[in-house]
């Protein structure tokens, strides 16, 4: 049976919250609807980079944080449903991602920051969220969340295929012939360059990748941030937001057109380091979050990979909204008591439901 539901996600670039519509039967039927995005206050977007950019108190008391992060959320699905005229009445449910300040799946932490109770009492509707966790309390990486989602726009395209999501971190789902489905992060997407031009030139990003486009490309440093580890591990797996910073605080000597581009090589060879794992080369990949607005990083993937690296447009899907709708789908899904991951995307023991259910008051 169908449900109508909304999907609401910030990721770790921390650029905004989006909310989408969804129709969907949590299996084959996917019928999105409208999508809108709303940025985070510039002070609370400060305070959460500045407690992710801090382990200890990103694990710690965050005081009134999670309701002020909450009232953001519930306020942009409010703003949603005024624009688009959607009526609370047709809704089955609102799916809440939060917002993630601490991803840790090695010693079993996951941390999205949000309060159900309140959003369902706020909003009047019925809240699931905090998807992750159940998943990291069996033993499974907690991300990425996407690919049982991919699996179902993506069902009726020639295989195998890849789907990448270039959000703060960046993650693949491989989508096999066989109906196999592979997942794992692929390292830094668009945080590290955001972080560095945010900090060189005040900027929130670079525009279409055009500072990356002047510089020069520091090979030595970028081959040497390939030698972490990270990219030998076996799949699945997954990465905070801020695993690399440490090690690429060494672009402090670079330009700022160098650095630009030297990180954004860095992505480029990271997220083309996937082939060593899934079982044989995809023919296109697909491209959703914001680093497909990032021209740089797309001619240079194509140019790295061979074959054709398309936004995920090209499908008919909103590659702006795609993540709130997968969070819609993963409402549906958690409501119905079907999976939301499986061993081969996060490692968990077995297929796992996750969220957790707030009844409207």
């Amino acid at each position: 049976m169908s449900k109508t539901a909304i999907g609401v996600m910030s990721g770790t670039s921390m650029d905004g919250i989006d909310v989408a519509l969804l129709h969907s039967d949590g299996e084959a039927l996917v019928a999105p609807g409208p999508g809108f995005s709303s940025p985070y206050a510039p002070g609370l977007a400060a305070e959460l980079r500045a407690v992710v950019a801090d382990p200890t108190r990103a694990g710690g008391d965050l005081g009134d944080l999670p309701q002020r992060v909450t009232d953001a959320h519930v306020e942009a699905v409010e703003n949603f449903l005024l624009k688009t005229g959607v009526a609370k009445s047709s809704l089955d449910c609102v799916g809440f991602h939060g917002q993630t300040v601490l991803h840790r799946p090695e010693i079993s932490v996951t941390r999205q920051v949000f309060d159900g109770a309140r959003a369902a009492r706020r909003l009047g509707l019925d809240v699931i969220c905090d998807f992750r966790a159940a998943d990291v309390m069996a033993g499974g990486e907690g991300a990425p969340l996407a690919p049982v989602y991919h699996a179902a726009i993506a069902a009726g395209l020639d295989k195998p295929l890849m789907v990448l999501n270039w959000g703060g971190v960046g993650n693949v789902t491989y989508l096999g012939p066989d109906e196999a489905i592979l997942a794992f992060d692929t390292g830094p997407a668009n945080a590290l360059i955001d972080d560095f031009v945010r900090e060189r030139r005040g900027l929130s990003h670079d525009s279409d990748g055009a500072l990356a486009a002047t510089g020069k490309v520091d090979r030595a440093l970028v081959e040497g941030w390939m030698r972490d580890p990270y990219f030998g591990r076996p799949a699945p797996k997954s990465l905070d937001r801020n695993h690399f910073r440490a090690l690429t605080r060494n672009v402090a000597g670079l330009s700022d057109s160098d650095g630009a581009a030297t990180l954004t090589a860095f992505t480029i060879d990271a997220t083309a380091a996937a082939l060593a794992i899934v079982p044989s080369a995809p023919a296109l990949w697909l491209v959703a979050g914001g680093g497909r607005h990032n021209a740089a990083l797309m001619r240079g993937l194509s140019a790295r990979l061979g074959v054709p690296v398309e936004p995920i447009e090209s499908i008919g899907y909103d590659g702006d909204q795609l993540e709130a709708q997968l969070f819609a789908y993963l409402a549906i899904r958690s409501r119905m008591g079907l999976p939301i991951s499986f061993p081969t995307t996060t490692g968990a023991p077995t297929a796992m439901t996750g969220g957790v259910f707030w009844a409207r008051p």
